[in-house]
């Protein structure tokens, strides 16, 4: 599934942050010619398979030409392999990974963020990248809102180039957790010399040929059914050793579990029910996974409902998910159960002491569900639904086609929520009709009742509840507006100071469990299985040096730049 880029953890005032180095990153690069289209695509077609690597995030169904990287959902590979951020934070290790971006150092009192860039980048075309690019892309992103899905002009003053490797960017406000997870981690740096004539970025139909980065891979060759990327040449941190990677389409979890196992996909990240007996046993010295909790699954209540806006609605909701049943059927044993806070396991250091009861844990009772719904005027009509002022507790339940363990726990909860007289009815869409329902950009209303989706993890939980509960978080999919949330986020983001970021989260986390914002429904996988027949320098369980997970984008690119062939 898919995530966006998390934050890094906050820095103290004028500390510079240098990244750490990995494989692949040294100053430089080639300056050996660019083929023409028709032999690269040549090449990328007769590629041996040793120099290949195949890469499946998720079955979406065919691919559209549209490599955009102002549209979210963009073909895989768009960001990262293509187009990078200055800097990339690690939700699973808090490491800091530099890009576009040596080092930076806030000053000012953390209101002045100052930032020097690579200075051997080019353009996959071999244009020199320089401040002016960066600048140009936070221009654009001004000019025309709907492309800021991250909000980032909600927090800044003004981006200003310094030379060509400088720059530096001034805050409204002391922010840290925010300038680095955005501003640094999130936004997507594009050529000026390409976008400035191409109008609103949002409205721009971007086929492969014209995807011109500065990212590791360029792409060489396209069809609704594969597409291809090739090692960029002129790449700052040196040529990757993966010559070639292929994203093939599938359409469903089923039909790529067979292509993994029998040796078609080389990295994956998808749910396999007995994964040991149908992929590791197929092929047991290469065939590798490791399914770490990296992400709370949700379930979002559309606000702008009228139903689904009343806590009592919410809480038998809550009351009646049977989440034991969700993890062992659903998930086949690969999930954890999660908290009512949302925080998953390696971040429960920051779970409020004080909380008791539903705080800390779910139970289910549908008898008090039926409870509530009966003491807040609901009665159960002629069909056996609650429903008051002639409107029936009936909703429809959005999901993916084809991920297959999300498709039947969305089963499994029109099952359960059927005993307590609520109806469900299961929706499923293609990956990007299911994220324009949800996310639909700047200013628009999302088009959904409940929907099952992922939540944005970084090294604190402040990425979670300011994505997902404050006013401008861009994952705020469920339209949820509280004073005091964006209140206790504001004074979080204030300080560095970790007691004081603890006392403002544990006031997030009492209204979480209170008012039911989002109803977390297990606590998800880092979906990782690789073949390392080919390649080497792969995260492991022993060595989980990186996310791991395919669909992460940046970091994917990350990995692939790092792996290098088996001699």
């Amino acid at each position: 599934m898919k995530k966006k880029h998390v934050a890094g953890i906050a820095v103290a005032a004028a500390v510079v942050v240098a990244g750490g180095a990995y494989a692949g990153v040294a100053q430089g690069g080639s300056s050996q010619p660019t083929l023409s289209t028709k032999e690269v695509s040549a090449s990328a077609s007769t590629s041996p398979s040793a120099s290949t690597l195949t890469v499946l995030t998720s079955p979406k169904g065919n691919f559209a030409d549209s490599f955009n990287p102002f549209d979210p959902s963009t073909n895989d590979g768009t960001f990262g392999n293509i187009y990078e951020t200055l800097f990339y934070f690690d939700s699973v290790t808090g490491k800091t990974f530099n890009l576009l971006g040596k080092s930076y150092a806030f000053s000012n009192g953390n209101k002045t963020l100052t930032v020097n860039l690579q200075p051997n980048a080019k353009w996959s075309d071999g244009v020199k990248f320089t401040a002016q690019d960066v600048v140009f892309t936070f221009n654009e992103l001004k000019k025309y809102p709907a492309a800021d899905t991250n909000n980032v002009w909600s927090q800044l003053e003004s981006v200003k180039a310094v030379g060509n490797s400088k720059l530096v960017f001034t805050f409204k406000a002391v922010d840290i957790p925010f300038a680095e997870q955005y501003v640094l981690g999130s936004t997507y740096i594009v050529p000026e010399h390409e976008w400035k004539s191409l109008g609103d970025p949002t409205k721009v139909k971007l086929p492969w040929q014209k995807a011109i980065g500065s990212g590791p891979f360029k792409l060489v060759s396209f069809s609704p059914q594969m597409y291809t990327f090739e090692a960029n040449k002129l790449y700052y941190g040196g040529v990757p050793k993966v010559q070639y990677v292929k994203y093939p389409a599938y359409t469903s979890n089923q039909t790529a579990d067979l292509a993994l196992a029998s040796g078609e996909i080389d990295w994956s990240g998808i749910d396999i029910p007995d994964i040991q007996k149908t992929y590791v046993s197929a092929d047991p010295k290469h065939n590798h996974y490791y399914f770490a909790a990296g992400s709370v699954v949700e379930m979002y209540p559309n606000f702008n409902n009228p139903l689904l806006s009343q806590l009592p609605v919410r809480e038998a909701i809550n009351l009646a998910i049977n989440r034991n049943v969700i993890q062992s059927k659903g998930e086949t044993g690969y999930s954890q159960l999660p908290v009512p806070t949302s925080l998953i396991p390696s971040q429960m250091s920051w779970l409020n002491p004080n909380l008791q009861g539903t705080g800390k844990s779910f139970t289910v009772n549908d008898a008090k569900a039926v409870q509530i719904l009966e003491k807040a005027g609901f009665r159960r009509d002629s069909h056996g639904i609650f429903a008051k002022d002639g409107k029936e507790l009936s909703f429809q339940l959005l999901t993916v086609t084809g991920w297959s363990d999300w498709d039947e726990d969305a089963l499994l909860i029109k099952q359960e929520l059927q005993q307590i007289g609520i109806n469900i009815n299961v929706v499923q869409q293609q990956f990007s009709a299911y994220y324009n329902l949800i996310n639909p950009g700047a200013g628009l209303k999302p088009h959904y009742d409940l929907a099952l989706s992922w939540t944005n993890e970084g090294p604190t939980p402040y990425t979670i509840y300011y994505d997902m509960l404050d006013s401008k978080g861009n994952f705020n999919i469920e339209q949820y507006r509280n004073p005091a949330v964006d209140a206790a986020l504001t004074q979080f983001a204030a300080t560095t100071n970790v007691s004081q970021q603890k006392q403002a989260l544990y006031k997030v986390e009492s209204i979480v469990t209170q008012q039911l914002p989002v109803i977390p429904i297990f606590d998800g996988e880092l979906w990782y299985e690789y073949n390392d027949a080919k390649f080497t320098g792969w995260p492991t369980k022993n060595n989980l040096w990186i996310n791991p997970a395919p669909y992460t984008f940046q970091s994917a690119a990350i990995i692939m730049d790092h792996l290098k062939p088996v001699k």
